[in-house]
């Protein structure tokens, strides 16, 4: 007796996309968890819970560890979430501003997102949790690098500046921002001493000596 095949049955529409949009919600469910985790790790620093960022992204904890198996895995995705961002704000600034004005703008925007605890900057600093992200500094590095460079190029930096130099300045200036919740008044006239220190000294006396 000849056993027949029962029919494939056929695909219903929209379905071979499914793996597509369970991919596509996917990723909108790490989005919402980074961002999240941004805005509660710079409210309330490392030491916050995943459960909190779980209530913030409007996600299960289940669906946290997912994506992030431990805490670590988080910090380090937000580390280079936010490294990833600074170096590309720096690569805009490298393509588009005024070759003398591009790293100080950069300076004097990080500083101040940084006294607005807007930023998770304190975490660039965190050194118990082992988090390597080294690719993502480096990226931070080559467009910091580039800025100074144009702004060498056009005379707006002395010449003997180094980025190593400059990246100190940054991430200390930056902390200290966020620590001691700087006013606008004390970031310009703390930036404007940094400044001076990184442009050429200027041929005119100043004034009232000469």
């Amino acid at each position: 007796m000849t056993t027949s095949t029962p029919p494939t049955p056929a695909t219903p529409a929209g379905s071979i996309a499914a793996p597509a949009r369970l991919r596509a919600d996917a990723r909108r469910n790490r989005a919402r968890i980074l961002a999240a985790a941004g805005d509660v790790f710079a409210e309330k620093g490392a030491s916050a819970s995943t459960e909190v960022v779980a209530r913030r992204a409007g996600v299960a904890i289940g669906t946290v560890f997912r994506h992030f198996p431990t805490k670590d895995d988080l910090l380090r995705a937000i580390m280079k979430h936010l490294l990833q961002q600074l170096a590309d704000q720096a690569s805009r600034l490298a393509a588009g501003s005024d070759p003398g004005t591009g790293l100080f703008d950069f300076f004097t925007g990080l500083v101040g997102q940084a006294a607005a605890k807007k930023t998770v900057v304190d975490l660039l600093a965190v050194a118990g949790t082992d988090i390597q992200v080294a690719g993502a500094v480096q990226a931070l590095e080559d467009g910091t690098a580039t800025l100074l460079a144009r702004a060498q190029q056009a005379g707006a930096v002395r010449a003997d500046v180094q980025v190593d130099e400059v990246m100190a300045l940054l991430t200390s200036t930056c902390q200290g921002a966020l620590q001691g919740g700087w006013d606008g008044h004390l970031q310009r006239r703390t930036l404007a001493i940094i400044f001076a220190g990184l442009r050429p000294p200027s041929d005119a006396s100043p004034p009232g000596k000469g």
